[in-house]
Order: C-alpha cells, then structure tokens, then sequence
C-alpha cells in the first residue's frame, strides 16, 4: 500500500509563491544539514543565506555558489538583486511582458477608430488591418483583452 504523506502547509505556500527550490540536493552548506530551521526548500532563504556568506563571512563567490546549490552568474544577479530591492528583489518575477507593448496609444486609438466605425468587427478581422497600417503582427486575443481594458477604464 502506497505511503500516505500528510500535507506540507510550508511546501504548499512555497509552491504558491513560487519560491520553492527546484534544486534543494544541489544546497549542501551545513546550516542547511539536518536544521529545522534552515530549509533548502526555500529559495529566499538560500539565496539571502548565500548572500551573507559571501558579504559577511567573506567567503569566496565560488565556493558559496557551489555549497548553495547556485553558479557565478547566479550569484552576482542574486546580490544585484538584493541590493536593488531587498528580500522583495529576490522574490522570482514573471517570464514575458508585463503589459501589451505592442498596443501603444497610436495603435489602440487606430482599433478604437475602426471599432466605433463597425462595431461588428472582431478582433480577428481587425489583427490583419493593425498589420497592414503598422506592420505588427498581434493575436486578436490580445486585442480583445486591450479593448476590454480600455473599456473598463472608461467606466
């Protein structure tokens, strides 16, 4: 019979803030060795831990990097990080673009122009008109969800 594990509410909320360690065999420093305290599961924990290493404890880039399961590159834009935004710089940011970019103003003001000429076109037969007048390729999913937000701005 398979073993049951009770659920981990620590592991859940690292899930969940996307701060659990992908790699916590790669964190062999001993603060980490059998600690209740010190969890290799823990990104920010790690990383604030291996930070202080280096500053405080002066230890070599290299040899913390290992011991915390990270490489040089890895390192340096950790501290960047720190030192730019504390704890909250360490948390891990989304992929991808933060807002629809290729949306500007010229162009929303062009879909709005369109839309309120017709209001029957779809964002599908206006993806192809947004290409034609300004050479960007945009889903209409992403038109879609932009008029919906100028929308809602409007209200």
């Amino acid at each position: 019979m398979p073993d049951h594990k009770r659920s981990d509410p620590k592991l859940a909320a690292l899930r969940e803030h996307r701060t659990l360690n992908p790699r916590p065999e790669g964190v062999t420093d001993e603060l980490f060795r059998g600690s209740e305290f010190f969890d290799a599961r823990d990104l920010l924990q790690v990383k604030y831990e291996m930070i202080r290493r280096v500053q405080v404890d002066e230890a070599p880039v290299a040899s913390a990097a290992r011991e915390f399961g990270f490489s040089r590159p890895s390192f340096y834009q950790a501290q960047e990080a720190f030192t730019q935004g504390g704890f909250a710089g360490l948390l891990p940011r989304k992929r991808g673009p933060r807002e629809a970019h290729k949306l500007d103003a010229k162009v929303m003001a062009f879909i709005v122009e369109l839309r309120s000429a017709d209001r029957s076109l779809t964002a599908a037969r206006v993806a192809p008109l947004v290409k034609e007048r300004f050479g960007l390729e945009i889903h209409p999913r992403s038109i879609e969800r932009a008029v919906r937000r100028q929308e809602k701005k409007r209200r």
